[in-house]
């Protein structure tokens, strides 16, 4: 018999992009299924309010009723650790761990871990978000040895609205930052459509794109021991892990 693995998601309450991609991309896994459990995120700022959506006893709840499915893993599939802070997330997953026993990780934490192993120097970021969270994203990331050398953000606070960008939008902005001599691009944001046109982008630009719902996914399979090779036309990193493409 075949083993059935239960992937556990914890996605922001706006959200509308995540859960469709997931779903979209697990198509070529059939033995593998993705479980969602939501908590009330509407706007990404720097500010106390915007700083309270994230509080841990909020996330742990919404983690908890995860365990009643007996997900196998559990990923917090946002980005907020990107601007708050590697610490944070590092504690979440481990307060995620001891409270359901599943293997546990995050959005900017597999960001952190795949751009250090493909070895990228120059990082080119791509969000929809403010350009004062933008900068301390940047900021974040230096202090972990993650060079932005590049960057564009669509000044957008909305949490809804980031859905709305459009894969062309976004991959035009690729197309500027790879201008610019990045060797990897980064789509942060689990609510901007990076995946869709992740493969073709690589194509065109010999660069690795590395979004947000996919990178979270490609973690989640590797900690639940699933092969994600079969994975095709959602970038290289399925096939490849993390990898600096050349021309």
């Amino acid at each position: 018999m075949t083993r059935k693995v239960r992937i556990g998601m914890l996605t922001p309450s706006s959200n509308t992009v995540l859960e469709p991609v997931t779903s979209a991309i697990l198509a070529g896994l059939p033995d593998v299924t993705a479980h969602f459990s939501r908590f009330k995120v509407t706007e990404i700022a720097l500010s106390d309010s915007s700083d309270r959506q994230f509080q841990l006893s909020e996330i742990l709840r919404a983690a908890d009723l995860l365990a009643d499915a007996k997900a196998d893993v559990i990923a917090w599939n946002g980005t907020s650790g990107s601007w708050l802070g590697f610490d944070y997330d590092e504690m979440l997953c481990e307060r995620i761990t001891a409270a359901t026993g599943a293997p546990s990780c995050t959005s900017a934490l597999t960001f952190r871990e795949i751009l250090k192993a493909c070895g990228a120097q120059k990082i080119g970021l791509i969000t929809p978000y403010l350009a004062d969270v933008q900068s301390k994203i940047i900021a974040n990331w230096a202090k972990e040895g993650l060079a932005c050398k590049a960057e564009r953000h669509c000044g957008l606070q909305d949490n809804f609205s980031f859905a709305e960008v459009g894969e062309e939008t976004i991959a035009q902005m690729a197309r500027e930052v790879a201008k610019e001599g990045c060797d990897a691009i980064a789509v942060v944001c689990t609510n901007m459509r990076g995946a869709p046109p992740a493969s073709r982008l690589e194509s065109e630009l010999r660069c690795p794109i590395y979004d947000s719902v996919a990178t979270t996914l490609w973690k989640c399979l590797q900690l639940a021991g699933v092969d994600s090779s079969p994975l095709q036309g959602w970038g290289a990193l399925f096939q490849a892990g993390p990898s600096r493409l050349s021309s």
